[in-house]
């Protein structure tokens, strides 16, 4: 009676597998996306990585992305793309998931690792669970921070193939570099741990060229520890910061291998049949006075010019990040998108285009009708941000910012910097937003536009706004050697963005 009954579930359960493929194909098919299968989709998400730091923003002369620059040139360049938090946890799990991770309670860092937080967001329909329904095959390598560091573990969140791999520990992989399927285990041997994102990635496409993927490069670049092999700091010559020397060596890696992966995609002509995202998961940690210590935590070398702040802010430095979208002969090239854009359009942009139906429950929006010009309207009528005692709104180019009982209002179309307070000036818009912010906040775990479960550090909040807002700044530090050293910017930047 169990193994008849067992045999309908199996028959039931595959199915409604077979069932949901169909509707997605043809769903797709009315869509007009493609006429043969969905498109593949990749996102590349680097790690502490300021906006400056793609030479195609046209901040910095010292930058060198050419294969990056490539797909921002060659489809759209974000100007004003936000990730959903100013760290790297919660980040990666609003991608992943869709919504906005304050939801199931994934505020910040140590989240991560709590089993009520960790088994709502194992429980979810997840981007990749999603498009598994739509026969994507799915991946990623590189960092984590969904949990555990065993590739087991990860693939039950909806990634077929996994390789955990982060600086120099040993890594956790259930398939190898030729492509065979391995029961998941630790990683022997060596190899540079950028290089070996790319090197998996490459093998994933190879392998799976004939099927929609989804694969996600999780590159730990340039997060501390600084760690560029002498060939990739040789291209740097000159003098600079040795930070900043080594965050431009480990980004020309994550470049590199963003030419390779493209390289493969043109080999199997599928180029044209890949939806690509570029973005970071959060802004640069300056640590305040940017020192050029020559090991160990702090400051990552990468910046976040002209933005005000940095990672642990709810600033613009901490949370608008480099982001570009290419999907060749769907998105027209040489675009600069001036309206505000989230990583959660990743998810509802890629379930969208797997020919999904649209999930009320996302909380991002589908790109690209606005990308290909058929919506002309923004895509975000609001975003909202909550971190720990932070939280934050942006509505059209206002942006509200507070800390605890402290309130900013700044009007990013002309003062990108954040260096106006207009709260005092503009009390009804103020008030407004404050009201609007409330009432998002009650849908969250804790509900409040403070976090008070998890109060973050003094460091994280008041001393960084002290310094960075209100122009309360401990100057009995010395210069360093990194403040001193000028770095050449390439041209005036623009009212808003880089455009």
């Amino acid at each position: 009676m169990d193994l008849k009954r067992n045999t309908i579930a199996s028959l039931c359960k595959n199915s409604i597998h077979v069932f949901c493929t169909l509707l997605a194909t043809c769903y797709y098919c009315l869509t007009g996306y493609a006429a043969e299968r969905p498109p593949n989709v990749i996102v590349i998400y680097t790690d502490d990585h300021g906006y400056s730091d793609l030479s195609c923003q046209g901040i910095f002369e010292d930058v060198a992305t050419p294969n990056i620059d490539a797909l921002a040139t060659g489809g759209a360049r974000m100007t004003d793309g936000y990730c959903t938090a100013p760290q790297c946890a919660p980040s990666r799990a609003g991608l992943i998931s869709g919504v906005y991770q304050n939801r199931f309670g994934m505020e910040a860092n140590g989240a991560y690792s709590e089993g009520d937080v960790l088994d709502r967001f194992r429980t979810m329909q997840n981007l990749p669970k999603r498009l598994k329904q739509a026969g994507y095959v799915t991946g990623m390598a590189g960092k984590s921070h969904l949990g555990s560091n065993d590739s087991g573990d990860i693939a039950r969140l909806g990634f077929d193939k996994v390789l955990i791999k982060r600086s120099k520990t040993p890594g956790h992989w259930n398939m190898n570099l030729q492509g065979e399927d391995i029961s998941p285990q630790e990683r022997k041997g060596g190899g540079y741990h950028l290089e070996l994102v790319t090197d998996f990635a490459c093998t994933f496409i190879d392998r799976f060229k004939d099927k929609p993927f989804f694969f996600y490069a999780a590159y730990r670049a340039p997060h501390v520890p600084l760690d560029p092999p002498p060939k990739y700091l040789k291209r740097f010559p000159g003098k600079m910061p040795e930070r900043r020397r080594k965050a431009l060596a480990m980004l020309s890696a994550v470049d590199d291998g963003v030419g390779k992966m493209m390289q493969l995609l043109r080999r199997h002509q599928l180029e044209e049949d890949t939806l690509i995202f570029v973005i970071s998961d959060n802004g640069a940690p300056l640590k305040l006075h940017k020192l050029d210590a020559p090991t160990g935590p702090g400051w990552d070398g990468s910046l976040n010019d002209p933005l005000n702040g940095e990672k642990g802010m709810l600033t613009e430095g901490g949370i608008r990040v480099p982001f570009a979208v290419y999907w060749k002969g769907r998105i027209p090239n040489g675009q600069v998108y001036s309206l505000p854009v989230i990583t959660l359009d990743v998810a509802a942009t890629a379930v969208a285009v797997a020919g999904l139906p649209r999930d009320p429950e996302l909380d991002g929006v589908n790109l690209i009708p606005f990308l290909d010009g058929s919506q002309k309207a923004a895509p975000h009528e609001s975003l909202f941000w909550r971190w720990n005692d932070q939280s934050a709104m942006r509505k059209g180019t206002w942006k509200y910012v507070r800390l605890n009982e402290r309130e900013y209002l700044f009007d990013l179309s002309s003062d990108i910097g954040e260096s106006k307070n207009l709260a005092a000036l503009h009390p009804n818009v103020a008030q407004e937003m404050l009201e609007e912010l409330e009432q998002w906040s009650t849908e969250l775990t804790p509900p409040g536009i403070v976090n008070r479960a998890k109060p973050a550090k003094r460091t994280a909040g008041a001393k960084y706004f002290d310094w960075y807002l209100d122009g309360i700044r401990d100057e009995t530090k010395p210069a360093t050697d990194a403040a001193k050293t000028p770095l050449k910017k390439k041209r005036r930047y623009q009212k808003r963005g880089a455009g």
